[in-house]
């Protein structure tokens, strides 16, 4: 918790703000974000990777050793399968008040389908997401998220589900004649308003003058939003935490040192192929004048001379790779990696081409595990985010209610299609037919197809042509 004017310290909140931008961008907590979304991109460690030798009492770069970088994406793999797994298909809401229901809809408007797989991906790489409500120039409510390693935020309480205060940092590009400078710029949000700050050449935080010009009288707390000319604040902070997990740990976290280990070897051994076609030989009795009149001849002619001396020859020296033993390391390694960042291994000499509704639940009980943790961390972000369109409706006079809306995400889950079919056919008379159509493959949008089902059993038949009155 921030605390200004400390009697002891009396440090000025500029200051504060300073102590906890250094600290961020050198703690643990953000370097393991920017990880996170390296490794999404397949920008691992290993990409860095220098050979070195040992030369005048120091190490130095070898540029002359083969130095293959091999990057692997796992962790591109485990997030896709993740999001798309539980927040490509569209999910639904649920409340008694049907007006209020559609009014919430249409403020969150239909992209709100993609923001959450953004904040999805968002919350996979680096362990918690931000998304920020506000009212733009023309009076709508949108939804920004925030990439988290912009993002400081202060808490109440040690479970973290209360904001007291939130710290923004970014960059910008700036230009002074036709120089062109980059400047951080800062903003400090409480429930009250928001404050704006930036980042001397020398690293002091002084007040934004840009964001004050047309600003009358000396506060510095600006309003959150203007509606009809009207300035207001949200009376809460207006940030939303949508959390990977309990921990706020990005997935890279639980593999890292695996997927790292991966490419390590699967270079090393990359090195080694590379350097074995370079054969090392080993000359007895050479009659040759020198070492490049040796691999002259033996180039051209594929035949070399040797003096006449018994224990002449020529040997070759090469390193023997165990291939079998490699295998084998990589084989365990991928399936830790799979295991332990509870993913999807489909592959297919395992699993077969149309494998059972029984070994398909098996294939993912990890990955249902992890979505369990993070469905459950969206829903709570999703009533946090409800707050403030609640406030929204208040402020433009449209319908709230104190009737709860329920989200549900609809699991993209992998089924055998004809066993299904069959499934939903013998269920007929059993249970409903919505129950029915909701766990039909073909079906995307349950609300429609019963739509349309109920529009077809409403049309009449076709009058039958009578051939007698005809004629």
């Amino acid at each position: 918790m921030i605390t200004f004017n400390n009697s002891v310290n009396e440090l000025t909140k500029e200051e504060i703000i300073k102590i906890f931008i250094n600290e961020f961008n050198v703690s643990k907590e953000r370097l393991l974000m920017l990880a996170g979304e390296r490794y999404y991109r397949t920008e691992n460690d290993i990409l860095n990777r220098k050979m070195l030798r040992y030369e005048d009492g120091r190490w130095v770069e070898d540029e002359t050793k083969a130095n293959n970088r091999l990057a692997h994406g796992f962790m591109r793999n485990l997030v896709d399968d993740k999001v798309n797994y539980l927040l490509l298909k569209p999910f639904s809401m649920l409340c008694e008040d049907e007006k209020y229901l559609k009014a919430v809809k249409q403020t969150l408007g239909k992209r709100f389908q993609k923001r959450l797989a953004q904040l999805g991906y968002e919350a996979s790489n680096k362990g918690i997401a931000w998304l920020h409500p506000y009212i733009n120039s023309a009076g709508e409510f949108k939804t920004m998220r925030i990439p988290s390693e912009q993002c400081i935020p202060i808490w109440t309480d040690n479970d973290h589900e209360e904001l007291e205060s939130f710290i923004r940092y970014y960059d910008v590009e700036t230009y002074e004649g036709k120089e062109k400078r980059i400047v951080t710029k800062i903003e400090y949000h409480t429930a009250d308003g928001v404050e704006y700050y930036e980042k001397t050449p020398d690293g002091e935080v002084i007040l934004d003058a840009e964001k004050y010009l047309d600003v009358e009288g000396d506060g510095i707390l600006l309003p959150h939003f203007t509606v009809d000319g009207e300035p207001g604040t949200w009376a809460r902070v207006p940030f939303v935490p949508f959390k990977n997990n309990d921990f706020e740990l990005p997935d890279l976290q639980f593999v890292k040192t695996l997927i790292d280990d991966y490419d390590r070897t699967r270079s090393d051994i990359s090195n080694l192929l590379e350097e074995v076609k370079s054969v090392i030989y080993a000359l007895r009795g050479y009659g040759g004048e020198s070492l490049g009149e040796f691999m002259r001849d033996l180039a051209h002619y594929r035949a070399i001379k040797l003096d006449a001396d018994e224990h002449a020859g020529i040997d070759l020296l090469q390193a023997n790779i165990d291939i079998d033993a490699a295998q084998k390391h990589w084989e365990a390694l991928k399936k830790d990696i799979f295991d332990f960042g509870q993913g999807v291994d489909e592959d297919k000499d395992k699993i077969g081409n149309a494998p059972s509704g029984i070994a398909l639940r098996f294939l993912y009980a990890g990955l249902d595990m992890k979505c369990n943790t993070l469905e459950e961390w969206f829903k709570w972000g999703f009533e946090q985010l409800l707050y403030f369109v609640n406030k929204y409706h208040e402020l433009t006079g449209q319908p709230v209610s104190d009737k709860e809306i329920t989200i549900v995400f609809n699991r993209d889950i992998a089924i055998n299609e004809t066993q299904a079919i069959e499934d939903c056919q013998k269920s007929k008379g059993i249970i409903s037919d919505r129950t029915i159509v909701a766990n039909h493959p073909w079906v995307t949008d349950v609300d429609e197809e019963m739509a349309q089902i109920e529009k077809e059993n409403r049309t009449p038949e076709p009058p039958m042509l009578n051939e007698e009155s005809d004629e």
